[in-house]
C-alpha cells in the first residue's frame, strides 16, 4: 500500500488520482501513524507554508513517524513541493524548524537579481537539468520542463544530494535524493506525462 500523508493540506486528492491513473490502486490518503508505518511506500505531497505544515505534522503525531519509521527505517519516501522543503533542518518561511531528515535550509527567492525584478512565487513550467543519474528519472529526457509553484527553495548542505536543478533568478535544487528518500520541488502530479513517469518510477523502485 502507498500511504499519502494527510496533514490537512491541499492537493492530496490529485496525487491519489494520478497514482490510480497509473494503475497503483492500493493507495490511501491517511493521517494514521499505524497505516503509514505499515505502508510499503510513503508520499508527502501538498501545498502550503512550512510553519503550518510542521505544526500539523506534530499535532497529528506524524513528524517523528516520518523521521524514524519511514526515512530512517529505509522505507521508500517521496516528498513533493512542500514535502521537499520540510525534509530539511530549517525554513526561512515562518522561521520553521523542520523534519531534519536531510541537512540544509530552505530560503526565499530574492525579489530581484542584478537589478532585474523576479516574480515570487515562481509559478509555471521550468526546465529541469539532471545533475547525476538516478532511477527516478528513468525514461525522462534531461532538460524536461516541470510545473513549479514555490516562493522558497531548498539549499542542501551536501551538494551530492542534488540529483536535478533548475533556475529562477538563482540556481536551486529541483530534486534531491539520499538512499530511500527522494523529493522534488516541482509538482509531479501537475507535470503531464513526464511527471507521471517520475511518479510511476518511484512506485516501482527497489531500494
Amino acid at each position: 500500500m502507498i500511504a499519502i500523508v494527510d496533514y490537512r493540506a491541499g492537493n492530496l486528492t490529485s496525487v491519489k488520482r494520478a497514482l490510480e491513473h497509473l494503475g497503483h490502486l492500493e493507495c490511501e490518503i491517511t493521517d494514521s501513524a499505524d497505516k503509514i508505518r505499515a505502508a510499503d511506500r510513503v508520499i508527502l505531497p501538498g501545498v502550503g507554508a512550512a510553519g503550518a505544515t510542521m505544526e500539523n505534522l506534530r499535532a497529528l503525531g506524524l513528524a517523528e513517524v516520518l523521521r524514524r519509521d519511514v526515512a530512517a527505517a529505509g522505507k521508500p519516501f517521496l516528498g513533493i513541493c512542500i514535502g521537499i522543503q520540510v525534509l530539511f533542518d530549517h525554513s526561512e518561511e515562518d522561521s520553521a524548524d523542520c523534519l531534519g531528515v536531510l541537512p540544509g535550509v530552505v530560503r526565499r527567492y530574492p525579489n530581484s537579481v542584478d537589478g532585474r525584478q523576479l516574480k515570487v512565487p515562481q509559478i509555471g513550467w521550468n526546465r529541469v537539468r539532471q545533475m547525476q543519474p538516478h532511477p527516478i528519472f528513468a525514461g525522462v529526457p534531461d532538460g524536461t520542463h516541470f510545473y513549479f509553484v514555490n516562493s522558497y527553495y531548498p539549499v542542501p548542505a551536501d551538494s551530492s544530494l542534488v540529483i536535478a536543478d533548475s533556475d529562477h533568478g538563482v540556481p536551486f535544487a529541483a530534486a534531491v535524493a539520499r538512499r530511500n528518500v527522494i523529493a522534488s520541488q516541482f509538482h509531479l502530479e501537475k507535470s503531464g506525462a513526464a511527471g507521471l513517469k517520475l511518479l510511476d518510477n518511484f512506485c516501482r523502485l527497489s531500494f
